[in-house]
């Protein structure tokens, strides 16, 4: 069955930018995400597509190559060489330009990728967590479907404990095999040992050889204090195992934060947007809000105050990521029109009206607007 297009599977344009690309990889792995759909085979393997599409994509060089050549850039060569855009050559993910330059003409010292033990692939988890514990920093248990070092073998791949591997007779060890056709020599990926540059006589029964397993791992990430929502979190080795005598992939968390009922975060501040009764604002009121961190405070709203006014407290923001500082906590006021008057409310109403076109001077910006309004009229213009 044909994979499908990696922008498909995400859902995004082929010229989607980065960010577009991130947002409709995290909205489809949280849809998707195994802890969400707990025994779903169907959404754990699009789960793994999502991820295997985001991984190609999000890299510039990878993303180029799969422009141009599609799923075919990324084919290994070997066994089947000729399929592949450049004819068999390997052009995997982890290989670059000087990788494709030396298996084309032989260049450079180094033999890209030869004999070289398969290092575990990256492992991707999404997470989503409350404002409240990006504040003050949080444990989140996660589980990890990803690959581990067989038990069985002890990640040799092997089912004889006193030989494990042996060097390719094909390679001698290389991983890579040669051959001249006209004026050019020719790599290509050993049909034998696979690139390995070695092979197992007897493969363990459990992994076939592979040295891992597919399983689901139990494990706590640390997310700290002041996290911002997109941070991505790197643990080191606790990706996919690699084959045998590899090094373990890393899991990068990534994390988003659910938006609060009460509070905006921009940056390192916290906006909260509070309404006032008209007369609380016209007369001046003292008024209790909560803050991020489980307190109260109390802030002074003066006579007079306007829609749109806003009071600082001073170090009730976010803490500053690998720092001491904390922003400041911001309430924006909206002055609230009273509905649904009461008879008494409307009588009092119309009598401070009354009052106020007397020559009162406690509206400034309503007087001044209707005053230019009278002499713009009274210019003779319509």
């Amino acid at each position: 069955m044909a994979k499908q297009d990696y922008y498909a599977t995400l859902g995004v344009a082929r010229d989607a930018s980065a960010d577009d690309l991130k947002k409709a990889y995290r909205k489809l792995a949280m849809q998707y995400h195994p802890d969400r759909n707990p025994g779903d085979k169907k959404a754990e393997a699009r789960f793994k597509e999502v991820n295997e599409a985001y991984d190609i994509l999000k890299d510039d060089q990878k993303r180029g190559a799969y422009d141009r050549f599609g799923h075919a850039a990324f084919e290994q060569g070997g066994a089947g060489a000729g399929a592949g855009p450049f004819g068999g050559f390997d052009f995997s993910a982890s290989g670059d330009l000087g990788d494709i330059f030396e298996q084309m003409f032989g260049m450079g010292g180094r033999r890209a990728g030869a004999g070289r033990p398969r290092t575990g692939a990256d492992v991707r988890q999404a997470v989503e967590i409350d404002l409240a514990d990006a504040f003050a920093g949080t444990k989140v248990n996660l589980r990890v479907p990803t690959r581990v070092k067989c038990e069985a073998c002890n990640g040799t791949g092997s089912d004889d404990k006193n030989r494990a591997a042996e060097t390719c007779p094909t390679c001698q060890g290389a991983g890579k095999v040669r051959a001249q056709q006209g004026f050019f020599l020719i790599e290509r990926t050993c049909p034998t040992c696979g690139g390995q540059g070695r092979v197992i006589r007897n493969p363990c029964r459990v992994c076939h050889g592979a040295g891992t397993v597919q399983r689901e791992r139990s494990l706590q990430v640390a997310i700290p204090a002041g996290v911002e929502d997109g941070t991505r979190i790197r643990l080191a080795g606790e990706g996919e195992a690699g084959g045998p005598g590899a090094q373990n992939g890393d899991l990068y968390v990534h994390v988003s934060i659910r938006p609060h009922e009460f509070f905006h975060r921009e940056q390192a501040n916290i906006v909260m947007r509070v309404p006032l009764r008209m007369t609380q604002a016209a007369l001046g009121d003292e008024i209790e809000v909560p803050v991020i961190d489980g307190t109260r405070a109390k802030v002074k709203v003066p006579a007079g105050t306007q829609t749109g006014d806003q009071f600082r407290l001073r170090g009730k923001g976010f803490s500053v990521l690998r720092s001491v500082a904390r922003g400041d906590m911001f309430i924006q006021v909206s002055v609230e029109t009273p509905q649904n008057l009461s008879a008494r409310q409307r009588e009092l109403l119309e009598e401070f009206e009354a009052e106020a076109t007397k020559g009162s001077k406690g509206s400034p910006d309503h007087e001044g607007f209707f005053a230019k309004v009278a002499a713009f009229f009274e210019g003779g213009r319509s």
